[in-house]
């Protein structure tokens, strides 16, 4: 069932609003998003609906986690449909503010990252880190107490926002949750729209991978180098370039390199390109049993 969901452009008008739904006794609930909604992201909305009762989402596409040659301009925008998406699903308040709000003129700090951030997406978009901590960090500051949920899909982006609450000492507490996939195994992802039906099917070359290594972890292969080979044999022959395929701690996110062994626990992250698309994805082994 929809809800009137109240339009929030303004910083100081967000933070008013967030701090009276507390002095009401609510719990506020965050969801930030860059738009271009899905059914992942509206599952993020329901997660924080169980441990708040007062639910933010935001929509803003943060242009300082973009590299010049990314795809910043080309992001899909759809704010109408993305808040009608979110009306279904109960949220009671969406921010959308203008570059403007969040980056007034003369503003220059910058919330510095560390080793979370350093392996993985940190080495092919060492910009990009940066960006995400600065902009969750002011949208934080805004909505202030509250329970904020991330997806899993972008794994590193959730250690790096936990690590930053943590050190920050931020009144927040940060869930993660679950990959959403498509029927057919892939990731749902606001990128999904740019692949073409050939690139789609080429695309699920990266579930597949991890498929393969989960069975085969799930059967006792705790070898790195051959997990790791399950994954990147699958990927690298229908991607068009491969950022990386590997084996990880997933607290540290530190590569398990070959010829050490895995423990109960691995990440198994992927990145690459199918066509002119970047796609991400991962699966912790032994998280599910």
């Amino acid at each position: 069932m929809s809800t009137r969901v109240k339009i929030v452009t303004g910083a100081e008008e967000l933070r008013h609003l967030c701090n009276e739904a507390r002095k009401r006794g609510e719990s506020v609930g965050f969801v930030p998003t860059m738009g271009a909604l899905h059914a992942g992201h509206l599952a993020l909305v329901t997660e924080a609906k169980k441990h708040a009762t007062f639910i933010v989402a935001s929509i803003f596409i943060n242009p300082t986690q973009f590299a010049p040659n990314e795809d910043f301009a080309a992001y899909p925008r759809d704010v109408e449909n993305d808040i009608a998406k979110l009306a279904t699903v109960g949220v009671n308040a969406v921010f959308t503010p203008e570059a403007s709000t969040i980056y007034p003129p003369g503003e220059e700090t910058r919330v510095r990252v560390g080793r979370t951030a350093a392996p993985l997406c940190g080495i092919s978009r060492p910009h990009f880190f940066e960006g995400v901590a600065t902009v969750v960090t002011k949208l934080f500051n805004l909505v202030g107490p509250c329970t904020a949920v991330f997806g899993k899909k972008d794994y590193q982006q959730l250690a790096v926002i936990r690590r930053m609450a943590a050190d920050l000492m931020m009144p927040v507490t940060v869930v993660g949750h679950p990959i959403v996939r498509e029927s057919d195994g892939l990731a749902m992802s606001s990128r999904n729209r740019y692949l073409s039906a050939a690139d789609r099917e080429r695309a699920l070359s990266l579930s597949r991978g991890l498929a393969k290594a989960s069975r085969a972890f799930k059967e006792g292969e705790r070898r790195s180098e051959t997990l790791r080979s399950l994954v990147d044999d699958e990927v690298r022959v229908a991607s068009d370039s491969v950022d990386y395929v590997e084996i990880a701690d997933p607290e540290t996110l530190v590569a398990i390199q070959a010829g050490q062994p895995v423990g109960e626990r691995a990440l198994v992250a992927i990145a690459c390109r199918i066509g002119a698309t970047r796609l991400i994805d991962n699966e912790v082994l032994g998280e599910n049993g």
